[in-house]
C-alpha cells in the first residue's frame, strides 16, 4: 500500500511494516482478505484513540529457547493515560530486586518513546544486574528505536507516548549474545502485536482448546468437536480398568468415564489413579448424584475430574445446585435421564441446562428387550435449539448401532461392556473410530 493512499506513518493508520504484518495474518488464515484485516486494524486504533484517558495498548511475546529464553509483556500509550501513570509510579517507587530502569541504546542515549524496563525475576546480585543493565536493556532500547524507524510506532507520537516493558531474565542465563538476540526480537514482536491489537478474538477462540502451554505439558480437554466415544469403566476392579486403559488407542475423541460401580468400591480417589495412566484425557465421574449436588461436584473436582454426572431423578433443587457448582468450578455437568419419564420436561424445570444430557437405557431394562430412547434426541434439539447442549446415548451401543445414533443427532456414544469386556480392547475401540473425528490439528504446523 503506497503513501499516496495516506496509510503511512500517521497515528491510527497503517504503516508499511504493519501492512506486512497484516499480510502475514491473512496468509495464516486469521482474516479472509487484506481489506478485512485493514478494517480490523483501523477499528482497533479508533477504539484506542476514542478512550477518554488516551491510548492504552498491550503486547506480549515469547522468543528463544533454553535459559536465555525471552518473555516480554509491555504496555504502550499516552503519558496522560494509565500507561503514563504506571510509568511514573514505577520509576519513582522502585522495589528491592525489581528496580526499574530506562531502556538505553548506550549510556546517555535512551530510546523514544521513553521505555521503562521492569525485571520480572528478582535481581539477587551484580551478575543478575549485569544481564538486565547490559544486553537486555540494550535489546529493548534498540527494538523500540527500530520499531519507530520501521513505522511500527508512528514517529508523530514518540514524544507523547511511553512504554513499560516487563522483561524475564532467567538466573541461569549465561550467553549475553542470546540474551540480547532473544529480547530484541521479543520486544519488537510485542510492539507489533500491541499496535495491531493482536491477537484477534477469532484466533483466541480457535486456539483456546487446541493449544498446549509449553510449561504445563498437557492440554486441558474440552468437549467442542463431537461426536465423541465415551468409554464407561464400570468394572469394579482398578487393576482390570488399568489393563483396559493401557490397551486402548489414544484419541482426542475419546472420553473416559469413571463408572458408578468403580467409584462405589474405591471412592472418588480412583479418578486420580485413572489420571495417572491416561494423562490429559477427559475424565467424567459418574456419581449418579441424587442429593447434596454441590458437595459431590466438589469431591469429583478435587480429584481432577473434567466432568461429573448426576441422576435426572434428583430433585430440581439438587440438580440446580449441581449445575451451578459445576459451572462455578469450570467442569462439565452431565445429567443421566435413566428412568426419567419425560427428559424434556425435566430439563425445562431447571434454572440452567447441564452441559450434557444422557439418554440412557439401563442394563436391566435392556435385558427385557426395551429399545433405546433415541426419539428424545429430536425433541430435545427442538426444545432447546438456541442452547449449547450435548446429547449422549447409552445402553447397548455397538459399532452396528452407532451410525444410527449419530444420524439421529447424538453427540456422544457411551459404550461399556462391548469394549471393557472385549478380549481385544484395542480392536473394539477402533471399530468406533471411523464414526469419530480425527485428533486435533493432526497436520497442523505451529509457526508462531
Amino acid at each position: 500500500m503506497g503513501e499516496e493512499k495516506g496509510l503511512v506513518r500517521a497515528p491510527g493508520r497503517i504503516t508499511r511494516e504493519q501492512y506486512r504484518f497484516l499480510e502475514e495474518l491473512v496468509e495464516q488464515g486469521q482474516y479472509e482478505s487484506m481489506s478485512e484485516a485493514v478494517r480490523a486494524a483501523l477499528e482497533h486504533f479508533r477504539r484506542a484513540y476514542a478512550s477518554p484517558r488516551g491510548v492504552y495498548l498491550i503486547g506480549e511475546a515469547l522468543v528463544g529457547e533454553g535459559d536465555e529464553v525471552a518473555h516480554v509483556d509491555l504496555i504502550i500509550g499516552d503519558k496522560s493515560s494509565p500507561v503514563g501513570e504506571a510509568f511514573a509510579r514505577a520509576l519513582s517507587n522502585p522495589t528491592m530486586g525489581h528496580t526499574p530502569l530506562l531502556a538505553v541504546i548506550r549510556p546517555n542515549l535512551p530510546s523514544k518513546p521513553f521505555t521503562l524496563i521492569v525485571p520480572k525475576v528478582t535481581i539477587r546480585n551484580m551478575e543478575d544486574a549485569g544481564k538486565i543493565f547490559g544486553p537486555a536493556q540494550m535489546a529493548v532500547a534498540k527494538a523500540v528505536a527500530d520499531a519507530v524507524e520501521e513505522g511500527i510506532i508512528p514517529r508523530e507520537v514518540v514524544d507523547d507516548w511511553v512504554i513499560v516493558a516487563s522483561v524475564f531474565i532467567h538466573p541461569k542465563a549465561r550467553d549475553m549474545r542470546r540474551i540480547y538476540h532473544y529480547n530484541y526480537s521479543a520486544t519488537k514482536l510485542a510492539l507489533r502485536r500491541a499496535m495491531m491489537g493482536y491477537p484477534p478474538l477469532e484466533k483466541i477462540m480457535y486456539e483456546k482448546d487446541r493449544a498446549k502451554h509449553p510449561l504445563v505439558g498437557f492440554r486441558a480437554p474440552r468437549l467442542w468437536r463431537p461426536p465423541y466415544l465415551q468409554i464407561a469403566l464400570d468394572i469394579p476392579d482398578i487393576e482390570a480398568v488399568k489393563r483396559v486403559l493401557r490397551a486402548m488407542p489414544r484419541s482426542d475423541s475419546i472420553i473416559l468415564e469413571a463408572g458408578t460401580p468403580l467409584i462405589k468400591r474405591y471412592g472418588v480417589r480412583v479418578i486420580r489413579e485413572i489420571r495417572e495412566v491416561v494423562g490429559d484425557s477427559f475424565i467424567v465421574a459418574d456419581l449418579k448424584t441424587l442429593d447434596v449436588g454441590k458437595v459431590e461436584v466438589d469431591l469429583a473436582f478435587n480429584e481432577t475430574a473434567d466432568g461429573v454426572c448426576a441422576s435426572g431423578l434428583a430433585s430440581k433443587e439438587t440438580l440446580d445446585g449441581f449445575i451451578y457448582e459445576a459451572r462455578r468450578l469450570g467442569i462439565y455437568s452431565y445429567i443421566d435421564m435413566m428412568e426419567v419419564e419425560n427428559p424434556v420436561e425435566k430439563l425445562r424445570s431447571l434454572e440452567k441446562l447441564p452441559d450434557v444430557v444422557i439418554l440412557h437405557r439401563a442394563i436391566d431394562v435392556e435385558r427385557r428387550g426395551e429399545g433405546p430412547r433415541w426419539s428424545y434426541i429430536k425433541e430435545i434439539r427442538e426444545a432447546f435449539k438456541d442452547e449449547r447442549l450435548l446429547i449422549a446415548v447409552a445402553g447397548g451401543i455397538t459399532p452396528q448401532t452407532a451410525p444410527r445414533a449419530l444420524e439421529m443427532g447424538a453427540d456422544i456414544l457411551i459404550v461399556g461392556r462391548y469394549i471393557t469386556q472385549s478380549r481385544d480392547v484395542e480392536r473394539a475401540v477402533r471399530e468406533f473410530m471411523p464414526y469419530l473425528r480425527g485428533d486435533i490439528d493432526l497436520f497442523r504446523v505451529h509457526v508462531e
